[in-house]
């Protein structure tokens, strides 16, 4: 992984801008694209053997299940189970150690929600106390996954386009994830340390939250504190463009992969991987998170980005996601109604609103 720099600027002067902001001249496009394909919903069919494409609402456990053959050995180890507050949550939590226990998974574990995005409730449980806490938290008849937590420390999210019926495709975006720390110097709490944070403090709201029990700690000089685990830039994680890890080898392996990954042409594969150089050679790498129609290039979110960056980015996606779907209407699948889109859009805020809080 590249040292990640911190001299110069902390954010772009846009980063934190409210979501509908920064998007609202997609939605222009979006509007534009639909009346030149004549369907606002085609985009819903970029990936049609995943609900909705992956646009909202989609089980994370269900587009694993899509994987096969050479995919399967990328993708990090994960079960789903449903959680069912009429039994006991130690109850629970046993089950689900003894369902771990038969698929050689061991603690400690990542614990998500299934259906869900931008890292919302993302934690690392350690044991089967943790978990049952977890699960404690966790709203009724909601699916959670349990996933191996891969053993390297670096990650990164690889945006890859391929057009149906094609060999070949293309990673159009890297973007490199940093874990955000601050350095104690024994003299400053830690809560003193985030909001003096270049960075961090434009969002201590995220840090201050999170880490409520040790605002008030001293950390000894030089002694790093993390601030996220989850690699969201919404939760808090520094992103970098990573379009130097672009190769011929990666791209070639992505091909291979997705080709295995029943009907997926279009979205954001979120791993972690072992060393720089391996991954740009398609090597030692794990999948944690297969993204669709609703990912993002995310490496837009880098510092040095400008406005122009980010809408170069934005509007080649939304026209790529168009023109998938056009191909696939082509092919005979049916784009999902409006009605559909929205019922799967209020369920996953409903959920959302009740998981535990991110690590």
């Amino acid at each position: 992984m590249p040292p990640l720099d911190l001299s110069g600027k902390a954010t772009s002067f846009f980063e934190f801008w409210p979501t509908q902001l920064v998007y609202l001249p997609v939605v222009v496009q979006w509007l534009l694209l639909a009346a030149r394909y004549r369907s606002v919903n085609l985009p819903l069919i970029a990936n049609p053997k995943i609900p909705l494409g992956g646009m909202v609402g989609e089980a994370k456990s269900d587009v694993f299940k899509l994987a096969k053959g050479e995919a399967k050995p990328f993708i990090a180890p994960a079960v789903s189970s449903i959680i069912d507050k009429e039994i006991a949550t130690s109850e629970q939590a046993a089950q689900i150690v003894d369902m771990l226990a038969d698929q050689g998974m061991p603690f400690p574990l990542i614990a998500k929600p299934d259906i869900g995005c931008r890292g919302v409730g993302v934690r690392i449980v350690r044991n089967q106390q943790q978990l049952a806490d977890y699960i404690e938290g966790f709203p009724n008849q909601a699916s959670l996954i349990l996933q191996e937590l891969v053993p390297y420390e670096a990650e990164a999210g690889i945006f890859y386009i391929r057009y149906p019926g094609e060999e070949k495709g293309q990673i159009f975006s890297i973007t490199l994830k940093y874990a955000p720390y601050v350095f104690g110097n024994g003299t400053d709490n830690l809560r003193t340390l985030i909001e003096s944070d270049p960075r961090a403090g434009k969002i201590a709201h995220l840090y201050l939250t999170r880490h409520q029990q040790h605002l008030d700690k001293i950390l000894p000089k030089g002694q790093p504190f993390r601030l996220a685990f989850a690699g969201s830039h919404s939760r808090g994680s520094i992103f970098r463009d990573g379009k130097q890890l672009i190769t011929p080898e990666l791209t070639t392996k992505l091909d291979e992969i997705t080709k295995d990954i029943d009907e997926f042409y279009y979205g954001r594969l979120d791993v972690r991987f072992k060393d720089a150089e391996l991954l740009k050679q398609g090597r030692d790498f794990k999948i944690v998170e297969i993204n669709g129609a609703s990912s993002e290039a995310t490496h837009i979110w880098d510092r040095s980005a400008s406005l122009k960056d980010v809408y170069k980015a934005l509007f080649y996606q939304y026209k790529t996601l168009f023109k998938i779907g056009a191909i696939n209407r082509q092919r005979g699948f049916k784009t999902p109604s409006l009605k559909a889109l929205w019922q799967a859009y209020k369920k996953e805020k409903m959920l959302v609103a009740n998981y535990p809080a991110t690590e």
